[in-house]
């Protein structure tokens, strides 16, 4: 006998097959559990670290260059970000979930926006900073870490790739990762985060996600079947494998600046600072593209095209 989570039958011309909901809840887990220690090490490394300190400060100090040029539309991009807007957003969001008759991914995908937005404001409260003589004007302010404009995005982004039709999810997940990763990088530009803090907002939202289609698996039926073409596996590569390079190139600009270290940061060359500012940014915007890639490698399997 064919194991039920094999079985392929055709309806209305496309070939389905049945969900295998229990691996895809151990991967849901899996994904939970490595971004949450991938969160911890972003952490630990750029809040109780001299050397992760002095990177964030780098680049910091490095959003001077061409600031001016830029001032104006990074202020309006994060002045659109509020409550009112989120809020706004979250019932569209909602509302598509809804028009297509899924009352649980409506429940998911705003338990998504909720809940990393919740959290993020969570741990900015309980986070505590030391005050490492590294960035003595900030020492002041305190803990910044997750950005809480950079959670707003990208949880808005997330949850759009649950909500939308299989034929429009893909363009949604581009559109969504541009979004979340202008966001992530305006806050660095606007001088209002530390790489850091856009990097750990990615990850938070990713948990939620993660966490967001376990729910959606418990109110799946079991006569739930997923249609192949859905998976946009090539879309999924593009953003995954794109992120990962952006990523590598991050790390490799940044780890050149540590034989500079011991030179204060308003000592260092223009250039430096480029590099620290250059290299976080595609981090950010990196790091936004593998999380938005795990999400629509899953989500056809988690919002399938025939309920039961």
């Amino acid at each position: 006998m064919v194991p039920r989570a094999t079985c392929r039958v055709y309806r209305y011309g496309v070939r389905v097959r049945a969900t295998a909901r229990g691996w895809t809840a151990v991967w849901l887990v899996v994904l939970a559990l490595a971004q949450t220690a991938a969160f911890a090490v972003v952490w630990r490394l750029a809040v109780h670290t001299g050397t992760g300190q002095w990177l964030d400060t780098v680049a910091l100090t490095g959003n001077r260059i061409g600031q001016d040029r830029i001032d104006d539309l990074v202020n309006r991009i994060l002045d659109a970000m509020s409550v009112v807007s989120l809020l706004a957003t979250t019932a569209v969001i909602g509302f598509i979930a809804l028009i297509r008759g899924r009352k649980a991914l409506a429940i998911a995908a705003t338990l998504l926006i909720a809940g990393a937005n919740v959290t993020t404001q969570v741990l900015k409260y309980v986070i505590d900073r030391p005050a490492l003589g590294i960035d003595p004007e900030r020492d002041a302010v305190g803990n910044s870490l997750p950005s809480g404009h950079t959670t707003i995005a990208a949880s808005v982004a997330l949850a759009l790739i649950l909500v939308l039709p299989p034929k429009v999810r893909a363009l949604g997940a581009f559109l969504g990762v541009a979004y979340a990763a202008v966001a992530g990088v305006a806050t660095l530009s606007a001088g209002w985060h530390r790489p850091s803090d856009a990097v750990a907002a990615f990850l938070v939202v990713g948990v939620w996600a993660a966490l967001a289609g376990l729910l959606l698996l418990i109110f799946q039926r079991e006569q739930a079947q997923v249609a192949g073409e859905d998976a946009h596996r090539v879309s999924a590569a593009v953003l995954g494998v794109g992120g990962l390079a952006a990523v590598v190139v991050s790390g490799l600009a940044v780890t050149s600046l540590l034989d500079q270290q011991q030179v204060a940061v308003d000592e260092l060359s223009r250039r430096t600072l480029f590099t620290g500012y250059a290299g976080s940014a595609a981090g950010i915007a990196g790091t936004m593209g593998v999380v938005a890639a795990l999400v629509l490698l899953s989500v056809h399997r988690l919002v399938p095209r025939h309920k039961g």
